[in-house]
This record gives structure tokens, C-alpha cells and sequence, in this order.
């Protein structure tokens, strides 16, 4: 397992935060309330420890194939339906939509292999990521990959909690399956838009792992 680097700065204040607060219990506060000071330092750990595993990237062995749409991130599924697309593309597509939740692994996946057609940010509200209008208003990316077999668009959302989306693809740029694309911060939502002759491999409520689980089989 190795520290995403969006988490360095944000663990290295939380780590002085520690330290200042812990040297103070200790000095000022252990002698006179030991269990006082026991907890402060018990709690400060479980933060600090909290954020850490936020920005972990676990190791892994990932899943590749020209004909299967691997999951983009850590998650639940919580939408699987048919949608009238309104972003690059102009026909029906079959949305799956994965909710992160601040203890899964945020770092974001290529769900295939492919060059970007499209790559565009968009400012917006911060809406709960569950919510049905998250998609359209929240803040988000928006990321079109052409593969070898179809064209996939992909969003980062942000929630309530999540302010900030971080992308590093561009267009023009060739990508690799289950490499990764981006982060996004404390709890949040990726969709994928799938061709409607895409058969669906997962369920609603499923787990999914960035880069593992195989959300679609493309015909």
C-alpha cells in the first residue's frame, strides 16, 4: 500500500495538528487528568489514522480486456438504468452509478483502454452524491474514452462532503485500463455510460473495487 499524493499535504497538517495537541496534553494535562489525556490522545490517533487510510492506494492486480468496462472506483452501486444521455452524447445509454463512501478507496480508473475524446470540468452545487440531480448539478468531470470497442463517458461527482475533483487526463491523450485518472476528496459518486448493447455484470447494492470489478461486457 502506498499514500496517494493529493493526501500529502492534508496528512502532514493533520500530523502537526497531532503533535502540537498531544505535547500540549502531555505537559499541561496529564499530570492532572491522566485519563483526559489518554483519551485526547486516543481520538487525535484515530483521526489522524482515518485520514491516512483515506488517501491509501492498495495494491492490486487489476482486471484488463478490450470487451469488459471495469469500475472506475471503490463503492456501491446505487443506479442501474436506462438514461437519455446529455453530454457528448445525444442517444440512450445504460447509467451505472458507484456512491463512495469516506472509508473507500477514492483514487479513480480508467474503465478502459483507449484515446480521450473528451475531457471538460464543470462547477456546480454540492448536493448529496445519492441525490438524483448530483449528475447534472453538482460539480463534476466530465471524461469520454474511445476504446477498441465502444465509446465510454465516465464523471466524477462531487457530494456534500467532496470539494474537490482532481483529473489529470486530457484530450487526445491515450489512456490504460485501470490506470489511474484521478482522485476525488471525502465521499462522492463516479456514473458511467455505457452503449445499450453493454451487458451489465453487477447489481444494485454490489461492492465494487477500482480496477477489479468488471461492471459491463461489451457485445
Amino acid at each position: 500500500m502506498t499514500i496517494h499524493k493529493e493526501g500529502y499535504k492534508t496528512i502532514g497538517i493533520a500530523t502537526t495538528v497531532f503533535a502540537v495537541i498531544n505535547l500540549v496534553s502531555f505537559y499541561f494535562i496529564s499530570a492532572g487528568f491522566p485519563l483526559l489525556s489518554l483519551l485526547l490522545f486516543i481520538v487525535t490517533l484515530g483521526l489522524l489514522l482515518f485520514l491516512i487510510s483515506f488517501f491509501r492506494i492498495p495494491n492490486r492486480q487489476l482486471t484488463t480486456g478490450d470487451n469488459v468496462i471495469v469500475a472506475p472506483a471503490d463503492g456501491k452501486v446505487v443506479v442501474i438504468e436506462e438514461v437519455q444521455a446529455d453530454e457528448y452524447f445525444t442517444d440512450r445509454r445504460i447509467q451505472v452509478s458507484i456512491f463512495m463512501s469516506p472509508l473507500n478507496v477514492h483514487v479513480n480508473r480508467n474503465p478502459i483502454s483507449g484515446d480521450v475524446m473528451y475531457s471538460q470540468y464543470h462547477k456546480g452545487k454540492y448536493l448529496v452524491a445519492w441525490h438524483p440531480k448530483s449528475s447534472t448539478e453538482n460539480e463534476r468531470t466530465t471524461v469520454v474514452i474511445a476504446g477498441s470497442k465502444a465509446e465510454v463517458l465516465f464523471r466524477q461527482i462531487a457530494g456534500a462532503l467532496a470539494k474537490r475533483i482532481v483529473y489529470y487526463v486530457k484530450e487526445g491523450q491515450q489512456v490504460q485500463q485501470g490506470d489511474e485518472m484521478g482522485f476525488i476528496k471525502f465521499g462522492s459518486r463516479v456514473d458511467i455510460y455505457l452503449p445499450l448493447t453493454a451487458k451489465v455484470d453487477v447489481a444494485l447494492q454490489q461492492k465494487t473495487k477500482g480496477g477489479i470489478t468488471v461492471i459491463a461486457t461489451l457485445a
